[in-house]
């Protein structure tokens, strides 16, 4: 094993053809359960924490590149040769980059609220957003789902930036998987992100080396990751299909799992051909 890979902890299930479940920024591979959890009963899916994030704690910095190392280790260690990758934010990034640098094990993708040159326009963050949201994520880690926090201090915070739809199905998925994602996201993580975002990132003119069946979800309020964002890379991509959901925000698979996974099942089944064999 090369010296620049770091183990991953992954949630592993199912059998099958695999399917690569990659998270964002703060996140973990149990904040995929949304996705992993339902797929598991037709394919193999591996949840990884990235390193620095969940389960996958290291105290060396590291750069954002060598999360690909990592993944393309992890896939040796389990004899996956090809995989559908889906990736969530910055982990829909880093199935673009797989796909690119390692595109014979990558059969499919599947990209949600993410861009291969991604921008937003998330406003500019007050004492007060952060004040609000440490008492509304606070009180809803205590009391998941409370609809009286939502609507006295959720709505009112920043998570009116992350999701459209303040309903307590959608708080309790806050407080199971984005507190935990929160507080074992790690400094060398956040270092590695922001100095990628200081250098800057575009692979938009790249998009066409990747030839693979994809699939572009994207929330139509997203201010993290626009959607316009999302549209140029699904239009550069040669082989994508797209679709932008009303009434949702970058955290779209809390909000409407139920949708994006009958998406998902519906692409699945046009594109056969991105289901490696076992």
């Amino acid at each position: 094993m090369p010296l620049s890979v770091h183990p991953l902890h992954a949630q592993i299930a199912g059998t099958g053809s695999t399917m690569l479940c990659l998270h964002g920024h703060p996140g973990s591979g149990r904040s995929m359960d949304v996705f992993s959890g339902y797929f598991c009963d037709r394919f193999q899916t591996i949840a990884p924490d990235l390193r620095g994030y969940g389960r996958s704690q290291t105290q060396q910095p590291f750069t954002i590149t060598q999360h690909l190392d990592d993944l393309v280790a992890l896939l040796d260690r389990h004899q996956v040769q090809r995989t559908i990758v889906l990736g969530w934010s910055l982990g829909g990034i880093f199935a673009l980059e797989l796909a690119l640098r390692y595109p014979e094990r990558v059969s499919g993708l599947i990209l949600v609220a993410t861009a291969a040159r991604p921008w937003g326009d998330h406003p500019r963050i007050r004492l007060r957003d952060n004040l609000l949201t440490g008492v509304a994520g606070g009180l809803n880690f205590a009391k998941p789902g409370w609809q009286w926090n939502i609507d006295t201090f959720g709505r009112r915070s920043l998570f009116r930036y992350l999701v459209q739809q303040h309903r307590p199905d959608v708080y309790r998925f806050l407080a199971r998987d984005a507190v935990y994602a929160y507080m074992k996201t790690s400094r060398q993580a956040d270092r590695a992100l922001n100095q990628a975002i200081r250098q800057g990132y575009n692979r938009v003119p790249d998009m066409a080396q990747i030839s693979v069946p994809a699939l572009m979800l994207m929330a139509a309020h997203d201010r993290h990751i626009s959607p316009a964002a999302s549209r140029e890379t699904a239009k550069a991509l040669p082989n994508c299909e797209w679709e932008c959901f009303a009434d949702t925000a970058h955290l779209l698979p809390w909000e409407i799992p139920e949708q994006l996974r009958a998406r998902i099942d519906r692409w699945l089944v046009a594109h056969p051909e991105v289901i490696p064999m076992t």
